[in-house]
């Protein structure tokens, strides 16, 4: 007997619920494969992952997923759909489409390889040896043209795979957005290296208890709204975020004796990752809406945090008098002034995540050109250190002296993830038109802020932006809320009033 049709909707819901619960158990393992895992079990570690990654594979392509979606486009069914199944439905069918070109023993071999690279990426980073890492991604690159032929090359080979984490990016407007910023950027910091008012960081590079450093940056976590109930925070070569449901979003930070500042902005960073994830409807846990609707839109959540208020002269209006009853020696004699301009001096550096909000799209920018022509194979894996150093010295002036402060620094394509890296300056973006939102709606948010009241900031953030998880498109979601498309002017004139400011242009 034919199921009827709630029957149906009800019995595809379980079905993706069993996905999301694949996928669950996948993140639990490779939070824990990031974070302290033995040396000796990385390998069979990286074959339980490629065994349940496959089996989520199977799933996502299987002829009982093909039947549900057959039956939900049909059009007598589809309008029967309430919102969010029909974003559901899509959203699957997505999925299939994609993966179901790819033959599942090649799926499986990459999720290995890729598990095992990261690994091997953090023994090459410390020991600056590009050429333990360098095979392993030769493959991984080899993979992905792979993939792009079996998905269809548009009119840049790089566009398939932008558009898997930032839905309708190309290739050519990326170009003109960075072009647009980088025309503006790059003589803001010609005038800001000859401004005779350069901020001192040096009272960052002294001896910083690390557990003291620790409990400050959970202090200010929980400040923001990040929930430890639901969540945690552990230390990792390389700082991320990664959410298994909204009741369990877990972070990372890394953490250096003699430089304060890289641990609590890692952590504000991720923070603002977290806080998107621990905020999603309830209506949608389970599902494959259950998370950001883009990495540009996630990355503005964190951008937010860590630059907009985490390194704004309210946010340490209220808590450096408590900063200073953690590390009274460390800070002893340094103002309030000070100490904000120190954590917003701009200066060129080799290491992205230390790099200032100013000169940091420029770093987005080196990768991006990077990754475009090793996509376009208009270079090879090993050119990369060559191709890196030119590059840094071209567009920041310094040139790194070993691969580990230089091509070998970002645990990214270890993870197999080309493509990625633009949504670092498209999360900027929006994040400057979301700012403007929240100032037009919260007309008052300087003085809150000033007086430590984040909480206004996490509570709008979660009703114009978290709620919706992927229900509602990066597009809609940005248009709904500040009423435009994509516009970098915004963040342009964010970072001329503030620089301005700070350098006494």
């Amino acid at each position: 007997m034919e199921k009827s049709f709630d029957a149906m909707v009800s019995s595809f819901k379980e079905f993706v619920k069993r996905i999301k619960q694949y996928e669950e158990a996948l993140a639990v393992i490779y939070w824990d494969l990031r974070t302290g895992a033995p040396k000796k079990g990385v390998p069979g570690r990286a074959e339980v992952i490629g065994m349940l990654s496959t089996e989520v594979f199977r799933m996502s392509t299987s002829t009982e997923m093909e039947e549900y979606l057959g039956y939900f486009t049909k059009e007598e069914n589809s309008k029967l759909l309430d919102n969010i199944m029909k974003a559901l439905v899509k959203e699957y069918k997505k999925d299939f489409d994609r993966f179901k070109k790819i033959p599942e023993e090649v799926y499986k071999e990459y999720v290995i390889l890729t598990s095992e690279a990261e690994s091997v990426w953090e023994e090459a980073k410390n020991n600056n040896d590009f050429d333990l890492f360098s095979p392993y991604l030769e493959k991984i690159v080899s993979f992905n043209l792979k993939f792009i032929e079996y998905w269809g090359c548009k009119s840049n080979k790089y566009d398939t795979l932008l558009d898997y984490y930032e839905p309708g990016m190309t290739v050519e407007k990326l170009d003109k957005i960075f072009k647009e910023l980088r025309e503006k950027i790059v003589p803001l910091v010609s005038k800001i290296k000859v401004s005779e008012h350069q901020p001192d960081d040096s009272i960052f590079k002294k001896d910083f208890c690390i557990k003291k450093q620790d409990d400050f940056s959970r202090y200010i976590l929980e400040k923001m709204g990040y929930d430890f109930e639901a969540g945690r925070l552990d230390e990792s070569e390389h700082p991320f975020t990664i959410g298994m449901t909204p009741g369990d979003v877990r972070i990372t930070t890394h953490y250096y004796k003699n430089l304060f500042s890289s641990a609590l902005f890692s952590a504000v960073h991720e923070g603002g990752h977290a806080l998107y994830e621990q905020n999603i409807s309830a209506d949608l846990n389970g599902t494959a809406l259950c998370t950001g609707t883009s990495m540009g839109v996630h990355e503005s959540q964190s951008r937010l945090w860590e630059n907009m208020i985490g390194r704004s002269y309210e946010f340490w209006k209220c808590y450096y008098p408590e900063l200073l009853k953690v590390f009274p020696e460390q800070f002893e004699g340094v103002s309030l002034d000070e100490f904000y301009r120190a954590i917003n001096k701009v200066e060129s550096s080799l290491i992205r995540v230390e790099a200032d909000e100013l000169t940091y799209n420029l770093h987005i920018m080196i990768r991006y050109e990077i990754e475009k022509a090793l996509i376009n194979q208009e270079i090879k894996v090993a050119d990369l250190p060559r191709i890196w150093n030119e590059r840094m010295e071209e567009y920041l002036g310094v040139v790194p002296t070993n691969d580990a402060e230089g091509v070998l620094q970002d645990v990214h394509w270890s993870g197999g993830s080309f493509g990625y890296f633009p949504s670092y300056t498209l999360g900027n973006i929006y994040s400057a038109q979301l700012l403007n939102a929240i100032k037009r709606d919260i007309p008052d948010l300087s003085e809150r802020l000033s007086n430590g009241d984040m909480l206004v900031i996490k509570e709008w953030l979660a009703d114009k932006v978290h709620k919706h998880g992927k229900l509602l498109t990066p597009a809609e979601i940005l248009k709904s809320v500040t009423g435009e498309e994509i516009e970098p002017k915004h963040l342009v004139q964010y970072l001329e009033d503030k620089y301005t400011q700070i350098y006494k242009l």
